[in-house]
């Protein structure tokens, strides 16, 4: 085993773990304890234990296969086992958990790059389509603006009934909304779990 494949399979696993530990939302309830949640934390920090644990065992097998020796062939063989027995381990901890993680950043790991790229780089993204977004908002409500005082201005009687229409629509709506428990803008109220 080569220095570079030990940091890329390090690197991967680290990653791995990285995206295991930041995304709580996308792993599946497993059995036990009280809540899905809790096993499924449970289980997900099992697995982040058995990577850890791995790496560990990698990198002593590293050492040992830097500096072999005849007389170092048992412990050698022993840590392979040891190896082996906690990449089974960690395959069946594994099993109870569904974690996405996008094969760019699989990509960027292979490349020897930083993971955080690609969310800094999906950050950026969305900050910029943000502001697109909000500048056609802004743009729309200009518009609206400057049509409804040219609109006053040629027909003021209309504009006026069209504001106490909208005035008694929009208390409508939110009195609706209200006794509904919903949102103005159409989602549901959640409640806060003690």
């Amino acid at each position: 085993m080569d220095s570079a494949a030990s940091n890329s399979s390090s690197g991967a696993a680290a990653a791995a773990a990285a995206a295991a530990s930041a995304s709580g939302n996308g792993v599946q309830g497993g059995a036990g304890g009280d809540r899905p949640e809790d096993a499924s934390k449970q289980n997900l920090a099992q697995v982040t234990g058995s990577i850890q644990k791995t790496l560990g065992l990698l990198h002593q097998l590293n050492l040992n296969v830097s500096s072999f020796s005849s007389a170092s062939q048992l412990p050698l063989l022993q840590r392979l086992n040891a190896l082996v027995a906690e990449l089974d381990t960690m395959q069946k901890l594994a099993d109870g958990c569904n974690i996405q993680v996008p094969m760019e950043v699989v990509n960027l790991i292979d490349d020897g790059k930083n993971p955080d790229e690609f969310t800094r780089d999906v950050l950026n993204s969305c900050i910029a389509k943000n502001q697109i977004t909000k500048g056609k908002t802004d743009a729309f409500k200009s518009l609206r603006k400057h049509l409804l005082e040219e609109l006053e201005e040629a027909f003021p009687e209309d504009v006026e009934a069209y504001r106490q229409i909208r005035a008694t629509s929009a208390a409508e709506s939110k009195r609706l909304a209200q006794s509904q428990s919903v949102l103005p803008n159409g989602d549901s109220k959640v409640k806060a779990e003690h």
